[in-house]
């Protein structure tokens, strides 16, 4: 990507920005009852299940959780509790963001405005914005748009908020099955990857790489 100066940078913010200590918060209450190779295993099986839970109709995230727990402790033999659950919920609203996010966000929002596209529900995302140190042009969420990244609804519904196009824009994420391959599908040639090792790279969908937003305003020329 050449240095390109677009309407907005938009972001997906959990994961990307904020960081995302589901990993965590699931150790925190099954590492007692699971050895590492089995906790490894529990960890990438929530991830999957939480992809697969807001693969069709929205819900409440809450209710996303929920449901990624109660499967994944079903298939890896750990007894489900509800509250459990509840209390991973609860956990994302207190993440803060990556240390590398602050300095670099904050340089590229005196020259271009900042917009955020997020899985999260309205009542837990002012929580973790506040804590990222930059100024938001605008905030947007799943809730609001009635679907979760990666389905288009999200992206559209973002679109239409801002009153501009594909072509408008710059998205950031540091995930591909989350947002750059629905990005790419959409029309979204300038994309940035945070390389925060949460993927492999992948090539095919074009973007340009860096390892954290340290690196973002070098994108910009700034």
């Amino acid at each position: 990507m050449s240095v390109f100066k677009p309407k907005y940078v938009t972001f997906d913010c959990h994961g990307t920005l904020i960081y995302f200590a589901m990993d965590k918060a699931a150790r925190s209450l099954y590492g007692d009852q699971l050895d590492e190779p089995r906790m490894q295993t529990f960890i990438k099986d929530f991830s999957a299940y939480r992809l697969d839970e807001i693969m069709g109709a929205w819900k409440p995230y809450a209710e996303v959780v929920h449901n990624a727990v109660e499967r994944t402790c079903k298939r890896n033999g750990v007894a489900f509790k509800p509250e459990d659950a509840a209390w991973i919920y609860e956990q994302v609203p207190t993440w803060g963001p990556h240390p590398d996010v602050p300095a670099g966000l904050a340089k590229v929002a005196k020259e271009i405005p900042l917009v955020i596209l997020s899985n999260a529900m309205n009542v837990q995302i002012p929580h973790n914005v506040a804590k990222l140190g930059a100024p938001f042009h605008a905030v947007y969420t799943a809730e609001q748009a009635q679907a979760y990244k990666p389905r288009f609804q999200a992206f559209e519904y973002m679109f239409d908020m801002l009153g501009c196009g594909p072509e408008d824009i710059v998205h950031c994420s540091s995930s591909f099955r989350y947002d750059h391959m629905s990005a790419h599908d959409l029309g979204i040639k300038n994309k940035v990857w945070v390389n925060r090792g949460h993927e492999p790279a992948n090539p095919y969908y074009g973007y340009v790489e860096i390892k954290d937003i340290s690196g973002l305003p070098g994108v910009f020329g700034l």
